[in-house]
């Protein structure tokens, strides 16, 4: 009998799906969100935008009215601006559209994974520029492995997604101006930084430059899976082109529109954030001088990223307390909470270092 069963292919067979970490706790720090939801004034609005949504009628393609609250925002043209259904979506797309068979993608690491993940999937090669002991960039090593290999698209988070650590504008430009490649930088922490460190006012500038910017971590929006591609319009049509045509869906177009229209909410709550995050690098950077097995990296996000031997035993510690963190083998990722949430977090770890 000949056995017609279905056969999956071998760039997809082994894949599981992707599962965050089960359960409710009190405390969450493991995915780099917003501690902090909408005020009462934001929600009110929200309400109002809801109500204003026609469901029986498809989105708006072009997200028109998003993407102009987007612009006015940063202080730039919208038409250098595309909406994606999250920046996973734009980084697929780029890498899937803007990569031909053969073409090959250079990537920093440690670095968001997905980054190579959906290379992967797009059947593009992937080369590694594998960072320091100090998690940083060389730039001209990176320039000169992108030159040696010949890649045709360069893609890394700045401010860098788990390490913290960016690279200056400076460094930025003469990466530009330097390879024959489409440089992608993904600006999704970019706010809790600097935005003179920032290139997405410089976008007309580069012909091969492509900035990523998302209402996910400081616009404190993740649930409305919201990405900005930034670019010359050349490249905006062509991403516009490539997209799916109803992409982004109303309430997120919709409620997003209102959410970049309070600058002031939006900047302040950051201010709180970035506050509370250098307390608990600082509180993090304390426990590090009662143990050589306790490396705190600086930070430039919401964030700390920790280097132990121990992190699956103090993941496990804290998540019997109700607090969980990022376990990533010989790191570990702590996203800043409250300034509540801090001290509760800090405290328990310090519990787990006096009973070891």
């Amino acid at each position: 009998m000949i056995d017609l069963s279905y056969t999956l292919n071998d760039k997809i067979k082994s894949l599981v799906p992707y599962e965050p970490i089960s359960g409710t706790y009190d405390i969450r720090l493991d995915a780099n969100e917003c501690p902090l939801n909408y005020n009462d004034e934001l929600m009110d609005m929200v309400d109002k935008a809801v109500k204003s949504v026609s469901f029986n009628r498809y989105p708006d393609p072009l997200c028109i009215e998003l993407r102009k609250s987007f612009a006015d925002f940063y202080g730039i043209d919208y038409k250098n601006v595309t909406v994606g259904n999250g920046s996973d979506e734009l980084i697929f797309l780029i890498e899937s559209s803007f990569m031909k068979k053969g073409d090959k993608l250079l990537v920093a690491s440690p670095d968001f994974s997905m980054y190579e993940f959906y290379s992967s999937i797009s059947e593009n090669d992937c080369v590694r520029y594998c960072k320091n002991d100090s998690l940083n960039i060389g730039i001209d090593e990176l320039i000169a492995t992108a030159e040696r290999e010949e890649v045709s698209l360069i893609l890394f988070s700045n401010p860098c997604n788990p390490t913290g650590q960016g690279i200056t504008k400076k460094d930025a430009v003469k990466l530009i101006n330097s390879v024959d490649a489409l440089v992608v930088l993904d600006e999704a922490y970019m706010d809790f930084w600097d935005e003179d460190e920032s290139l997405i006012k410089d976008i007309d500038k580069y012909d091969n430059l492509i900035v990523f910017r998302t209402a996910s971590k400081a616009m404190g929006s993740a649930a409305l899976r919201l990405g900005f591609a930034v670019s010359n319009e050349k490249i905006s049509r062509a991403i516009s082109a490539v997209k799916s045509p109803y992409n982004v869906n109303s309430l997120s177009q919709a409620i997003g529109t209102e959410l970049y229209k309070n600058k002031n909410f939006l900047i302040n709550r950051t201010k709180t954030i970035v506050q509370n995050t250098n307390m608990l690098y600082n509180s993090l950077l304390d426990i590090s001088q009662t143990t050589d097995d306790f490396i705190v990296y600086p930070t430039k996000t919401n964030f700390v990223f920790v280097k132990t031997s121990f992190g699956k035993d103090l993941w496990e510690y804290l998540k019997e307390k109700s607090i969980v963190i990022r376990y990533m083998g010989d790191y570990i990722r702590i996203t800043s909470g409250t300034e509540s949430e801090n001290y509760a977090l800090v405290s328990a770890i310090k519990s787990y270092l006096s009973e070891r």
